[in-house]
């Protein structure tokens, strides 16, 4: 059975929207040969309330890691026992999961690269930059507690679904499969509804790879993008000479799902003819060919799916009453992604993964993907309406992994209409001062913005200038005046 481009997403948190020290003492290895770095990065991983170790040499950094549990690894490239790459190429043969930073004064791309395709997971060249530094640290364990506690999740719930293309763990959707366990292995009827994107043929899928017809054929009907005298050949079948052109007889699909089930997308578009003969099929598990004074008898299972209201078309004549009760057996409706945000990130990982192992590119020793996006860009998406629900995040994510020239992806990557749609909203008391609950991204988008606009009346509102000023893209600086909401029409007079 082919895999699906369409992705149900489960997750239960989102990435922090701001970093404060772990409530958990998360452990922290340290290896490297200078004494004052490994005091300065210990003092600074301390005061984040991790819990750190420091080993002075490849080797004794080896030692430690093998006698102890640690959730991410700050590695020296230079080191006068062994490289630093040395080291990593040991602790992978040994672990491919726990996170591994780089560091070294040596910074340059063909280092960075040949990190990474050893198999770190980071790269930072000294002096670093503390937030950024704890910021990457944070989201690399907070991703690392993802993806276990989804693990565990899996092998728990493995012998009520075991469902291999569905991810993660949110409440809804957690709800629905235990649904979906529940009414797989009947031969009732099922509706699956939900708007464009949210995974229905997926869901179907499911429901039949989890039936008694497991081993027979799956066959999906995309109602709506054929005509109904075609349709209704393809679905019956045809014998030869019943219409101009039919030059010999033809199975239809309902014949050649016999013993296994038929799936029918977009039923709502289906013609009265059609959905006439329909109904005699769910009643009675029989049709008739064009052509033929023969009825033909299958056993087959139909489940159906929409994005339309069914009982608002039957109010207005537009659908059978009888057909749609016949249908509407048990109804599996699907969320959209605007009403469980919090699958996003989970989501972003998996696609980013499937889309890095296409193109062959940021992948690490494992595989998975090293590509993130930058925090401004993951708020942007974030804050998304998702109309297109998994579907346009997944194209979104395909296309950053494709215009992507760093591990790094920053919000200018997204498509434009995100962009334009993703002004922030800063909270503010009565006085106008930042909320004292203000999230990270609020304060740095605060200061963001108070500096951009000190920088255009700095060059009377040029924007050529004012990026000059600050030494980043005229483009890069557009983007922020928009996502802002900095008005750059008025004019000091």
């Amino acid at each position: 059975m082919p895999d699906t481009t369409t992705v149900v997403p489960i997750s239960d948190e989102a990435l922090p929207a701001d970093r404060v020290g772990p409530p958990e003492r998360h452990r922290i290895l340290v290896i490297d040969d200078e004494a004052d770095i490994r005091e300065s990065l210990e003092l600074l991983l301390a005061g984040e309330n991790y819990a750190v170790d420091v080993a002075e040499s490849g080797a004794a950094g080896l030692r430690k890691f093998e006698s102890g549990n640690f959730e991410l690894v700050l590695l020296d490239l230079m080191m006068p026992d062994r490289s630093g790459m040395d080291v990593l190429a040991e602790i992978r043969e040994r672990d491919r999961e726990t996170p591994v930073f780089m560091l070294t004064a040596y910074g340059s791309v063909e280092v960075a690269v040949r990190a990474l395709k050893s198999g770190a997971n980071d790269y930072f060249a000294k002096p670093w930059d503390n937030e950024k530094l704890l910021i990457e640290i944070d989201r690399m364990i907070s991703k690392g507690r993802l993806e276990r506690e989804n693990t565990q999740l899996k092998r728990a719930l493995k012998q009520r679904y075991a469902f291999p293309n569905i991810v993660g763990k949110s409440e809804r959707m957690v709800r629905l499969l235990d649904q979906v366990a529940q009414v797989a292995p009947s031969r009732a009827t099922i509706l699956i509804t939900g708007e464009t994107g949210t995974g229905k043929e997926l869901i179907a899928k499911a429901i039949h790879g989890h039936s008694a017809r497991a081993d027979q054929i799956f066959v999906p009907v995309n109602s709506g993008n054929l005509p109904s005298d075609l349709l209704e050949s393809i679905l019956f079948g045809h014998m030869k000479g019943s219409f101009t052109g039919a030059v010999a007889s033809r199975k239809g699909l309902f014949e050649t799902a016999n013993r296994g089930t038929i799936f029918f997308d977009e039923v709502g578009t289906i013609g009265p003819e059609i959905q006439a003969k329909l109904l005699r099929v769910l009643q009675d598990r029989e049709f008739m060919p064009l052509g033929s004074n023969e009825s033909v008898r299958v056993d087959i299972r139909i489940l159906a799916a929409t994005n339309a209201d069914l009982r608002k078309l039957v109010e207005e004549g537009k659908f059978r009453e009888d057909l749609y009760y016949r249908l509407n057996v048990i109804n599996l409706n699907l969320p959209p992604l605007r009403d469980r945000r919090e699958d996003i990130p989970l989501l972003v990982e998996h696609f980013f993964t499937r889309y890095c192992r296409e193109n062959e590119k940021f992948l690490d020793s494992g595989r998975s993907s090293v590509l993130r996006f930058e925090p401004e860009a993951m708020q942007i998406l974030m804050e998304h309406h998702w109309g297109g629900n998994v579907r346009e995040l997944e194209n979104v994510v395909e296309r950053a992994v494709v215009l992507a020239t760093a591990p790094s992806v920053p919000a200018h990557v997204l498509p434009d209409h995100l962009q334009r749609a993703s002004g922030m909203r800063i909270g503010r008391d009565n006085n106008g001062m930042l909320a004292p609950d203000a999230s990270l991204f609020e304060i740095v988008a605060d200061f963001e913005r108070r500096k951009i606009i000190e920088a255009l009346e700095a060059a009377n509102y040029s924007q050529t200038e004012a990026a000059e000023a600050l030494r980043i893209p005229l483009s890069t600086l557009n983007q922020k005046i928009k996502r802002l909401n900095i008005d750059v029409k008025r004019r000091p007079g």
